[in-house]
């Protein structure tokens, strides 16, 4: 059986994603800014972030897959949908929704750095450090989660889940 434990209400999601706006407006203010979405997960974040900037920016998405329909990360991060948009010489702010192991974090940095762009920065919803492997800066962090396999706003398992308003722990 299910189980859906809430962990994050969404007046909280809606706070943190109003001050990461406020912040990435004014650290970005004089910039050609463009924010790069992770697909699937960070689409409805990326649509409430990008709603609240104070500034100009530019939009494109890239999708990964590393996980599979299971609960734990996948060895292998494959690119699925490349960017679209001239990035070369721009700022770059990866908006991911969250940020577990950091192995596809890499991986996307990695991609992106070919591309020779003049900054590259990482805001995330949800900070996990519960099954971090890789050491890495997050420029703007929402939220910090230590632990728990997270569904909801965005969050999926197998593909469900995601359309629901608020973050909750999935057991299973």
């Amino acid at each position: 059986m299910t189980e859906l434990i809430p962990v994050i209400k969404k007046e909280e999601i809606q706070q943190a994603v109003a001050r990461l706006a406020r912040q990435i407006s004014t650290d970005y203010e004089h910039h050609e800014l463009v924010l790069i979405g992770v697909l699937k997960g960070a689409f409805i974040f990326l649509a409430d972030l990008i709603r609240q900037l104070a500034i100009p920016v530019k939009l494109d998405f890239v999708c990964l897959s590393s996980y599979g329909d299971g609960t734990s990360p996948g060895g292998t991060v494959r690119i699925r949908k490349e960017l679209e948009i001239e990035v070369q010489n721009k700022d770059l702010l990866i908006v991911e929704d969250i940020v577990d192991t950091g192995s596809s974090m890499r991986h996307l940095m990695n991609y992106l750095e070919t591309f020779k762009p003049k900054t590259v920065r990482i805001c995330t919803l949800i900070d996990k450090r519960e099954r971090r492997r890789i050491d890495m800066d997050i420029d703007y962090i929402g939220l910090v989660i230590n632990q728990g396999f997270l569904v909801g706003y965005g969050l999926d398992w197998a593909e469900d889940y995601r359309y629901l308003p608020a973050i909750y722990q999935l057991r299973r």
